[in-house]
């Protein structure tokens, strides 16, 4: 049987037509049925001009293992976590490549009650499910598949419950007036972001929200939805400064990230969103566990235990932090990346809840988001993530060991290799799905110490 290329450690992308086409989705879904022998499927896709093609034949695979589908509809990820488990269905399946080129799609699948597949949690097996049997399909179906055996489809709308379910994060009567600028970057966020609206004007919260990139397109005209790239920033800071607005909030295609600008237009590291949300539920609830990944941390464990909280650190991904935070029964989990995982989201990541949270919390403090993060990045200045291409990423990391290791306070492998000393530590991790290995630094309160130790690192790194 043929090899199916698309599968990644954490969810399935690739290239359409070379790597992803409609006859591979159709084997996934069958391979994915076969697997957890699920009742009902909930499916949903994002805007791309290749979703809605794709989630028809992950439907038409699904039914002709029996399974009953539950269609979303045009939808981001969290979406699908949230229907899974508010329905109390047996998995999902969200179609969409995020940040990827337009050329591209994927899938990203659940079991029940949202619980994460990854590569270590049945995507392998799926994978060999899905490659050990190719089918001649008629009109996209199975025709050795009788209708009566066949499951149901049905089109569904949980938009307006998910919608309640955020506003739940929040206290309405807390704000005060404020503007913000939102940028669907013409993803799937748009309709929700207007079903959030119309639930602000509902409650008569005082919250006027400055739409951009706003209709969902997927031919993305304004480029790819991705704001982790620099050049992609400007529209939204633009915007910012035009309408004077308290906040900016950008998304990727699928809206399970956001990433925050702040009334001066300036983009905010997600490292610092961390420290802030933590702080944001630690008011909600004191005492509560928060779990945060290895790459910068000083900043986040500060913030968490001068709230009353306690700090659990984990490795990086996403399947690794809803695991922990499982096991911790964790509030929340923060990684730098921006995604953010919340345990009465089923311990799924969202990309609408962290906004809210932070403009709660504004309106709370009565400060800009400029105020409440400035203090913070000089506390704790860090690098940002370096992404460097390497040949031999473990042969890096060890002649890095080698180099700072004996000096060092502490070094940690939680992910990769941490290394601690009184006033700066790094953080040094080879990718799971390229042949780059990442760089982050961070200092106590001195700017040019980590300036000048990343400059090192990255000389010492390229010189292996």
């Amino acid at each position: 049987m043929s090899a199916i290329t698309c599968f990644k450690a954490y969810d399935i992308r690739g290239q359409l037509g070379t790597q992803l086409d409609e006859g591979i989705a159709y084997r996934i879904a069958r391979g994915f049925a076969q697997w957890l022998k699920p009742r009902k499927v909930v499916l949903g896709g994002d805007i791309r001009e290749s979703s809605s093609a794709l989630k028809a034949a992950l439907a038409n695979g699904l039914r002709d293992e029996g399974v009953d589908v539950l269609d979303l509809g045009m939808v981001g990820t969290e979406e699908v976590y949230f229907a899974t488990f508010h329905l109390g269905v047996d998995g999902g399946i969200e179609v969409t490549a995020s940040h990827n080129p337009i050329d591209y799609n994927g899938f990203k699948l659940v079991r029940e009650g949202a619980r994460p597949i990854s590569a270590d949690t049945g995507l392998a097996d799926i994978r060999a499910l899905a490659e050990a049997r190719e089918y001649e399909l008629v009109d996209g179906r199975d025709p050795n598949v009788a209708d009566a055996d066949r499951g149901s489809y049905e089109l569904v709308d949980v938009r307006e419950q998910y919608v309640e379910h955020l506003m739940n994060y929040i206290d309405p009567a807390a704000f005060t007036p404020m503007r913000l600028v939102v940028n669907a970057g013409n993803g799937a966020a748009g309709p929700a972001i207007d079903a959030l609206e119309k639930a602000f004007a509902d409650l008569h919260m005082p919250v006027e929200l400055v739409k951009i990139c706003h209709n969902p397109d997927g031919s993305f005209p304004n480029g790819i939805p991705n704001p982790l790239l620099p050049e992609n920033r400007g529209i939204t800071r633009d915007a910012v400064l035009k309408y004077q607005a308290d906040m900016g909030i950008a998304w990727d295609g699928d809206f399970d990230r956001c990433f925050l600008f702040d009334e001066q237009g300036r983009f905010i590291e997600g490292y610092y969103i961390v420290g802030l949300l933590a702080e944001a539920f630690l008011q909600k609830e004191r005492g509560a566990r928060i779990i945060h990944d290895p790459r910068l941390v000083w900043n986040t464990v500060e913030q968490i235990e001068q709230n009353g909280g306690v700090a659990i650190q984990t490795k990086a991904g996403h399947a690794f932090i809803k695991e922990r935070m499982r096991a911790e029964d964790a509030i929340y989990g923060g990684e730098m990346s921006a995604h953010h995982y919340f345990r009465d989201f089923a311990y799924c990541d969202s990309g609408m809840i962290p906004w809210l949270l932070v403009a709660e919390l504004m309106c709370r403090k009565g400060k800009p988001l400029s105020e409440l993060v400035d203090e913070r990045i000089a506390a704790y200045p860090s690098s940002g993530e370096i992404n460097l291409t390497v040949s031999d990423a473990p042969t890096v990391l060890r002649a890095i060991e080698d180099q700072y290791a004996p000096a060092a306070l502490d070094v940690d492998y939680t992910d990769g290799l941490s290394i601690c000393y009184a006033d700066w530590r790094f953080n040094l991790r080879a990718s799971n799905t390229e042949p780059v290995i990442r760089l982050n630094v961070e200092s106590r309160g001195d700017i040019a110490l980590m300036e000048r130790e990343t400059e090192k690192l990255v000389e010492a790194i390229k010189a292996v």
